[in-house]
């Protein structure tokens, strides 16, 4: 016959019971108390929350310098081609002038075109604006070539022909400003019936 396998067990006694009890009773606490965490704590949220909030700023500060950057780039673009629009009609006018008048200041250029209109060129500095006037109406409004002008110079290259003075050429050189940047264009042109 097989001979039973026994285990031997204390004796139980009323102390090893209230053990066991205990024990058993700590063991469900711990396992309640120890089990998976499902959640997270206040602050490991806050920390989560204040870490989110500093990258907002800074992704917000990026992007408001980038903003003002681009706004400062594009007025200075827009003063820049209107300096480059206004020489390249100033230049073109010059070239195939009938005359172009020597005594004018330094700030204007005045001369009678190839479709014989008398027209000044002037830059009004307390403005701050390059005009083309017709000389020939009175009554029109000055039209406004270019705004946000620093400075414009028309240089008369002169020479004398028959107890006459002519212009030969002239340098232009406008400088423009937006939000304290400054750019200057220049451009010349030879007044070609006075060629030869």
């Amino acid at each position: 016959m097989k001979q039973a396998i026994t285990e031997s067990k204390p004796p139980i006694t009323e102390y090893n019971m209230r053990q066991t009890t205990q024990k058993t009773r700590y063991t469900i606490c711990d396992i309640r108390y120890t089990g998976h965490r499902t959640g997270f704590t206040l602050v490991e949220l806050l920390l989560a929350l204040a870490i989110t909030a500093i990258l907002l700023t800074a992704v917000a500060l990026a992007f408001n310098a980038s903003v003002i950057n681009y706004r400062e780039n594009e007025d200075i673009f827009k003063a820049i081609n209107s300096a480059r629009q206004s020489l390249f009609r100033i230049t073109s006018q010059l070239r195939t002038a009938k005359l172009v008048d020597d005594t004018a200041p330094l700030n204007e250029c005045s001369m009678r075109t190839a479709a014989d209109e008398n027209i000044t060129y002037r830059y009004d500095s307390t403005a701050r604006v390059l005009y083309l006037i017709t000389n020939d109406d009175a009554t029109d409004d000055d039209y406004v070539l270019c705004s946000n002008v620093n400075s414009v110079t028309f240089t008369k290259d002169v020479f004398v022909e028959d107890a006459v003075t002519k212009v030969k050429s002239v340098q232009i050189a406008i400088s423009v400003a937006s939000d304290g940047v400054e750019k200057k264009v220049a451009a010349a042109a030879v007044v070609r019936r006075n060629l030869h």
